[in-house]
C-alpha cells in the first residue's frame, strides 16, 4: 500500500483525483466541524466550492431542513445560518438537517475530490477512525491537506501534522510494507517534531495565530483533542454522511460540541 500525501489541493485536477483513495483533512476548521456536526445529528453536508453554489443549492432545497454554513476569512458569510465554529453545530441546531457547507480551503478540496472511489474526512478528532477505514480498504491513499488558500504560502502545519500522525501509525505496524512518498515521509517527520503538544503547536501556526486573534481559540483548544468524536465522514453520491454502520453510534455514544 502506498501513501502520499499533497499540501496544496489547488493544484490538483478533479480527473487526477478521480478513483482514488482519498482523505481530505482541515483541521482548522472544516474536518472537525463537519465530524461534530454528523456527530450531533446532522443528516449530511453538501460542500460546495463557492458561495454562488452555495445560494443555488440552498434555493432548490426545502428551507426548514437545510442550513448554510461557512466561513470567508475565518467569519461567518452574510446570510448564512451557521460559520465554521464547531461550537455553532450543536445538536439542537443541526440534528435532522441538511448543511450546505462553504468555506475557503476544506469545502473546495472536498468537492474538487467528489470523483474519488472512497473519500473520508480525517481531523485529530477522529484520527484513529480515519486510520482504521485506511486499513480496511487496504489499498493506495492520497492524504489531501486543505491548506490556506490566498495565502503567500498555501502550506498548513497543522493539516500536515495531522497527515503525518496518520502516517506514523499506519508505517508503525510490525512488519509494515507501507511504501511512502517524500511528502508523507515529511508529513511523518513533522509529527514527529510538533505531535507531542498538538495544541502548543496549533495556537503557533499562522492560521491558529489568526483564529486566535479573531475570538475562536476555543475552536483550537477543540481540533486538538484527539479521538473525541470517533466517527468517520465519508462522501455518499453528492453529500458526506456517517458511514452508514456508524449512524447509531454518531447519534448516541459521541460528545456533543456545546450542546
Amino acid at each position: 500500500m502506498k501513501i502520499d500525501v499533497r499540501f496544496d489541493p489547488f493544484e490538483l485536477d478533479e480527473l487526477e483525483l478521480r478513483g482514488k483513495n482519498i482523505i481530505v483533512i482541515d483541521v482548522l476548521r472544516s474536518s472537525t466541524t463537519i465530524a461534530i456536526a454528523l456527530s450531533n445529528g446532522a443528516r449530511e453536508i453538501i460542500p460546495v466550492e463557492s458561495i454562488e453554489n452555495a445560494v443555488k443549492i440552498s434555493g432548490s432545497l426545502f428551507g426548514d431542513v437545510t442550513l448554510r454554513g461557512g466561513e470567508r476569512n475565518g467569519k461567518m458569510i452574510q446570510g448564512f445560518n451557521l460559520g465554521n465554529s464547531p461550537l455553532e453545530y450543536t445538536e439542537a441546531t443541526v440534528k435532522g438537517k441538511s448543511i450546505i457547507f462553504c468555506t475557503t480551503n476544506g469545502s473546495v478540496a472536498m468537492y474538487r475530490s467528489r470523483f474519488a472511489q472512497n473519500l473520508g474526512v480525517g481531523s485529530f478528532v477522529n484520527i484513529s477512525r480515519v486510520i482504521e477505514f485506511i486499513k480496511e480498504v487496504g489499498s493506495d491513499f492520497l492524504l489531501i491537506c486543505a491548506g490556506r488558500a490566498n495565502a503567500f504560502s498555501n502550506f498548513s502545519l497543522e493539516d500536515t501534522v495531522c497527515a503525518g500522525m496518520i502516517v506514523r501509525s499506519l508505517a508503525g505496524g510490525k512488519g509494515s510494507t507501507l511504501e511512502l512518498t517524500d511528502s508523507a515521509m515529511a508529513a511523518q517527520s513533522l509529527h514527529k517534531s510538533y505531535g507531542r503538544s498538538l495544541l502548543k503547536m496549533m495556537k503557533h501556526t499562522e492560521h491558529g495565530r489568526y483564529l486566535t486573534e479573531i475570538g475562536f481559540l476555543e475552536d483550537i483548544k477543540i481540533a486538538a483533542s484527539i479521538d473525541t468524536y470517533p466517527v468517520l465522514p465519508v462522501f455518499i453520491g453528492n453529500v458526506i454522511k456517517l458511514r452508514r454502520d456508524e449512524v447509531r453510534h454518531g447519534e448516541n455514544e459521541s460528545p456533543k460540541a456545546g450542546s
